[in-house]
Parts: C-alpha cells; structure tokens; sequence
C-alpha cells in the first residue's frame, strides 16, 4: 500500500489539540442495549435510507471499543471526540459503557471530548417541544456526574442546523419532517438546550465547553441583486441563526419575532460564555435565486418555496459524495468569524473536517486533509485563534441516510466481518503527527 510522504504539517501554537471524531449512532451498534432513537425509527421506514441499512450492528463499537481505542493510540492522536448516546443512557446501566470507554482512553493516554447530543434524539422527545431542553439538561447532569472525573472537555450539540434543516424542514433526515420555516422552534430549543448544558456542566465543575456547530462560505452564483439576496439569506440561516444566539447573545435582525417563548430570557441562557467555538467544516456553499422549480442538489430535494437555490461549485475537484474541495474556503470561514465577531469569538477548535473516498490506498484522502490542514494554518498566520483540528472520521460508519454507501474513515470497515484496516491516510497521519512542529 502506497503512502504519500508529504512535508510536516505545519506548527502551531504549544497545547494544539489533534484528534479524530465518531458519533454514537453511527458507529456503536448494540442497538438491543438502548432505548429507540428518532433515527431507529426513520430507519425502520421503507425509502428513507438510500441502501435499506440501519445502525443496528455499524461498526459493533459498543463491543469493540478495546480494538478502536488501540487503532486511536497508534494514530498518535492527542483527543477522541466520540458521543454519548442519550437512548443509551436512558436504559439501566447505559453508562456503564461509557465509564469504561473514557477509562480505556485514559489509560491510552488520549483525551476523552464526548459529545452530549450528535443528532439521536430518544424517540418519545421532540424538539419541537420546550421541555426536551429541559430534558436535555437532565441528562448532561448525569452524564457529567458519571463522568467528570475523567472528562474535562465538554461538547453540548452537534450541528444543530444540519438538524434542523435536514430532519425537519426537509425532511430527508430523522425525524423526517417537512416543515419549512416551521422547523424555527426546533432551532430555538436545540440552542437553549445548549445553554442549559454549559450551565449543568460548569453545576458540575466543567471548565473547558464548546459546541459544534457546522458552518462554511456562502458564495453568491453572481453579482446580480436577487442572487446576492438569497446567498445573504442562506448565510443568514445556516450560519448566522446558530453562531449570532451564542457569541452575541442575539438573533439576526428579524428571526428572533419567529421563535417560540421569552426569547430574550432564552438568550441570557444561550449566550453562556465558552470556553472554545467548535467549526465543523466541509465545504462552501454557491446560492443563488430561486428558480421556480424544486431541484435536487447533493441529494436533497430542495422545494421550489424556498427563497434561494444552491448551485454546483465548478472547475473543483469532488469527493465521492459531489461535495467540492475547496480547502481556502477554510481560511476565509474563520478570518471571516474573526472579523464578524471579533473578541466575542472564543478560541476556534475545527470539530470536523473530513471527506468521502472508497479505497484503502486513500490518496485522495491524504491531498485533502494535508491541504485543510495548512488552510487551517493559514487562518492562524492572519490572526484567528485555532487551538484543534479533528479528522471525521476514524472509521467507515453508518453515514445516515446514506447508509454505508460513503467512506469518511481513516480507518476501513469490512462491515460484514468487522475486520479493521488502516488506510494509507492512517498511516499518513500517524507519521505527520511524528514530525509536527
């Protein structure tokens, strides 16, 4: 197997945090062992997942944590952001799995960053209602209470507007609603919800919380009035609505009217200060004004209603999921950040950063995360304040309503036998890792 010797990856700062990241569902199987979760049922519904597959078994972590575990020591990781399943935690004894997980880390001598809610939400709760976040907390508490002792650096949510968005506006994610811009209050409360965490983890001594939120470059398909508009718009809604209620403790101009409740008590709760700002980062996004007609567009039906259309992104190189590689467009999200929020913007940690290859023999793999990375350093040369970079992802997992169809992993899963294989991008990481400066 080839690998590419690349040069070091660049230096950053002393205390700079590498990692690698999985979620829950995705990755733990053991499905007969937790409670159902929104996505056991949306799973269950004929057409809703592209190859007809469910999370039951994915990559049997639950029982093979020992052998992952071993696979992050090797890579010479210094953190491992994994999820902590609420519908796991809810059965008697769920987090037993977990004590054992964060005391295999540490004694491997990698960081433990559990993420409190990535996306499987216990099926009887719906974010539509307020008290999820309420309940929400309850859970944190748990969790941090079990855990804390171990565990010093937090995550509360997991791009709350890909959930939004994709589970409830569009419905092409669990739980499958259509809601348009009726899916707002789910907004709301997936971000009190975070509010409520940073509090019940700083209750129990945590001092070092951030968040997920996905966020890229919304790129105008043109200098005319109407595309510029709906970009603005799209940016609005994808970046603003979920960075804006945390940094600045407010809604963009005219959202905060659509959501439910006392919004600006809700905002004091929101607005908890962090400790660090996590990015989830992927790709740009090129909009333009609506055409009139639904289009399809990465696999998601987007309807005519909506005021703006996203655009193919050409004359770019793409991964096996259509996504564009564009790694500058890295550097440009966080100077822009930088220059949006100023000293209201925390310290950066990039939670997710990652691509879709087939192949264990992975260059592709390897150009894309070696550019990422020295865009990243780009972004610390002009001043923004990066502190981690984390690889989605360690291993080939349960991708949603993709099923198993796209590989993000390091690591190759033989899905039928569970047999792991390091890609050449494992390899090409591990020794980068080696030489770092």
């Amino acid at each position: 197997m080839a690998t590419d010797r690349r040069t070091a990856i660049p230096p950053f700062p002393p205390g700079f945090l590498w990692g690698v990241s999985t979620s829950a569902h995705q990755i733990e199987g053991a499905a007969d062992l937790r409670d159902p979760s929104v996505w056991d049922e949306f799973t269950a519904e004929p057409g809703r997942v592209k190859d007809g597959s469910t999370a039951a078994v994915a990559c049997d972590h639950y029982h093979r944590y020992r052998e992952d575990v071993a696979l992050l020591a090797g890579l010479g990781v210094d953190a491992y952001r994994f999820s902590v399943s609420w519908p796991r935690v809810n059965r008697p004894g769920g987090l037993d799995f977990y004590d054992r997980l964060v005391d295999e880390l540490c004694a491997a001598g990698v960081r433990p960053v559990p993420t409190l809610f990535h996306w499987d939400l216990p099926a009887p709760l719906d974010w539509l209602r307020r008290d999820t976040a309420a309940r929400f907390a309850d859970h944190v508490s748990a969790v941090a209470d079990r855990l804390g002792d171990r565990v010093s650096t937090w995550i509360t949510l997991n791009e709350p507007a890909e959930h939004t968005l994709l589970g409830h506006a569009l419905g092409v994610h669990a739980p499958g609603r259509r809601l348009l811009f009726d899916a707002l209050p789910v907004a709301h409360h997936q971000l009190l919800a975070h509010g409520l965490a940073v509090r019940a983890l700083r209750a129990a001594g945590a001092a070092d919380v951030g968040i997920a939120n996905s966020h890229g470059p919304t790129w105008p398909a043109s200098e005319n009035g109407p595309d510029v508009e709906a970009a603005d718009f799209y940016d609005l809604l994808l970046n603003r609505l979920f960075a804006e209620p945390v940094l600045l403790g407010a809604y963009p101009e005219g959202i905060g009217e659509l959501m439910p409740g006392d919004v600006a008590a809700d905002l004091e709760v929101i607005s908890e200060p962090l400790d660090w700002y996590g990015i989830n980062y992927y790709a740009p996004t090129k909009v333009g004004a609506p055409q009139g007609t639904d289009i399809e567009f990465g696999g998601v039906r987007m309807p005519a209603e909506l005021p703006f259309t996203v655009r193919e992104i050409e004359g770019r190189p793409v991964t096996d999921f259509g996504w564009p590689v564009v790694p500058e467009a890295l550097t440009e999200l966080l100077t822009t950040f930088k220059a949006r929020y100023g000293d209201r913007l925390p310290p950066v940690i990039i939670t997710e950063n990652g691509c879709s290859y087939d192949g264990v023999d992975d260059q592709e793999r390897i150009a894309y995360l070696d550019a990422h990375i020295r865009a990243l350093h780009d972004a610390h040369t002009a001043g923004v304040d990066v502190r981690g970079y984390f690889v989605w992802s360690l291993l080939d997992n349960f991708e949603w309503a993709e099923g198993y169809a796209r590989r993000f992993g390091l690591v190759h899963v033989d899905f039928t036998t569970q047999e792991r294989t390091p890609k050449a991008s494992y390899t090409w990481l591990r020794e980068a890792l080696r030489t770092r400066g």
